[in-house]
């Protein structure tokens, strides 16, 4: 920019400075008012308000702000940022790359063109070492830029989707996300899923088309889809706000690349306090149901429990939290459901979950309370038993530090999963733990035959036999775990034995031996 000598603008380049404050203007319009309207009167944030509720104040500095169709020419003027606005910034003042569908620009359906600003901003999120964000909405794939063979040819490459997990992905499904929005949701780290949205492979519309039966959008993607049965969101919200607060919560654990340990946080005023009453929280009565999630919130800095998946594989909780201000990943068993019996659903979890805190340096803190695994005809169909190998290769593969301990129940081949059998760096039992084959009741009945309610007496005299040496301290005198606990030591333990199995000969990075392992199965 030329100034005069007065200090004003040198009038060669007023007419380019009208054109630039023109086009930027109509760029950052959108679809238009009425589309921006007709979002405001659903309560819904246009991409502009997103990204600006998502990142630090003043921080936006965006990539393809002036990208147009231009082929065909007369969709220069109807496609603002082409339906795609992309940018850096820092949330937290933490440097991140964020790329936002605009569904009032043609949908945000995608083109060669968009996905050229798509795939800059993956590339250098990845050289550079910052996490890369996805707010999806679109309607997939823009018509007709793939019809025919010779534009199919120019779809895709072998990068688009490839997973090595250098950096976390995050991604947020905001209303309707077909073709590569829900590509990059499946891909992602995390992905949390507004209620209202639509996440499938294409829109109920021309599924209904090629099934010849009516689909509805919830049933064929709905949130209770994707959070009970498929697994792939987890987290669910009310409204797109805390879509973009969840994200923000999501990346506080997380480094910013794969070769950096997460931040340390201050540790929250009064963390530890109730750990006094933790016992008041388990039922005396082995047979008696309770919620882990409440021991959890207990032993972990206050108010840092961040649960993932919470309606999927309900007997297990998997939750990212700090414990004396680390990043730490939770796996729980929840005797709330099923008993704490670990079905397929809960292995996918946590293999997930594992392959997540072994890619991105987070410590592993295993709570036992489960009685196997679970067993039938549907357990079967569901393929249980590849899972649980799956799941026994990825704990093996995995390298972060690995804590466990055992609160009641810890029984069967469940009990090498969840740490036994020297899967864990550091196994300890409360003195509450009851290790064994299987439970007592079930093993009196299938060796024996012999059941309470036929002959009580026998059954008693049989349950001692098999409940002999099943103890904490049977296991402590064999060195099958390294401490017994008394429950309210639980968090000093804990803290003691991070900063003892701290990788500090690698600056807190860990081999990352699962950083390709599928993200979706």
């Amino acid at each position: 920019m030329i100034f005069n000598r007065k200090g004003g603008i040198g009038m060669t380049y007023e007419k380019h400075i009208r054109e630039f404050e023109a086009r930027t203007t109509k760029a950052k319009q959108m679809g238009g008012e009425e589309k921006l309207r007709k979002r405001r009167e659903s309560g819904i944030l246009n991409v502009r308000e997103r990204v600006d509720y998502l990142v630090d104040s003043g921080s936006w500095e965006e990539s393809g702000l002036l990208t147009v169709t231009v082929d065909p020419p007369e969709l220069r003027e109807k496609t603002p940022a082409d339906g795609k606005v992309a940018g850096f910034a820092t949330i937290n003042n933490r440097e991140v790359a964020v790329v936002a569908n605009d569904f009032t620009v043609k949908g945000s359906s995608s083109t060669p063109l968009n996905e050229k600003k798509f795939s800059h901003m993956k590339q250098y999120a990845t050289k550079r070492g910052m996490p890369i964000i996805f707010l999806g909405e679109s309607t997939g794939v823009r018509m007709p830029d793939v019809l025919g063979s010779a534009n199919m040819s120019q779809v895709g490459g072998p990068t688009r989707f490839l997973r090595k997990r250098e950096t976390p992905w995050v991604s947020a499904v905001m209303g309707y996300a077909f073709g590569s929005s829900a590509w990059h949701a499946c891909c992602a780290d995390f992905n949390v899923m507004r209620k209202g949205s639509i996440m499938a492979v294409s829109s109920p519309q021309l599924v209904s088309l090629a099934t010849k039966a009516k689909v509805e959008p919830e049933e064929l993607g709905g949130w209770r889809i994707h959070s009970e049965v498929t697994g792939f969101a987890d987290v669910v919200v009310d409204t797109d706000q805390e879509a973009l607060d969840a994200i923000k919560q999501f990346l506080s654990y997380l480094p910013s690349h794969s070769n950096e340990a997460p931040s340390r946080m201050p540790v929250p005023p009064g963390s530890g306090e109730e750990m006094e009453h933790i016992l008041d929280l388990l039922p005396a009565i082995r047979s008696k149901v309770y919620d882990v999630r409440k021991i959890i919130n207990v032993i972990v800095d206050k108010e840092t429990n961040f649960e993932l998946k919470a309606r999927y594989g309900k007997s297990v909780v998997t939750s990212l939290a700090r414990i004396d201000g680390r990043s730490v990943g939770i796996i729980a068993s929840n005797p709330l459901f099923k008993g704490g019996s670990i079905d397929a659903d809960a292995c996918d979890k946590i293999i997930s979950f594992v392959v997540l805190c072994d890619s991105f340096n987070i410590p592993l803190v295993f709570l036992i309370d489960q009685p196997g695994f679970l067993i039938g005809l549907e357990a079967e169909k569901n393929k249980i038993t590849g899972k649980v190998i799956n799941w026994m290769n990825a704990l093996s593969l995995c390298t972060v530090p690995k804590i466990a301990i055992i609160l009641r129940k810890s029984y069967g081949q469940a009990h090498i999963n969840m740490g036994g059998g020297g899967m864990v760096d550091e196994l300890a039992a409360w003195f509450t733990a009851d290790v064994s084959f299987m439970d007592p009741v079930s093993g009196v009945a299938i060796v024996h035959g012999v059941n309470r309610e036929d002959n009580p007496e026998q059954f008693e005299k049989l349950m001692k036999e098999f409940a002999l040496d099943t103890t904490a301290y049977d296991m402590a005198a064999v060195y099958g775990v390294q401490k017994v606990l008394d429950p309210r030591e639980t968090r000093n333990y804990l803290i003691r034995m991070l900063k003892a199995h701290e990788m500090k000969a690698s600056n807190g990075v860990g081999e990352r031996n699962l950083r390709t392992w599928p993200t979706s199965y």
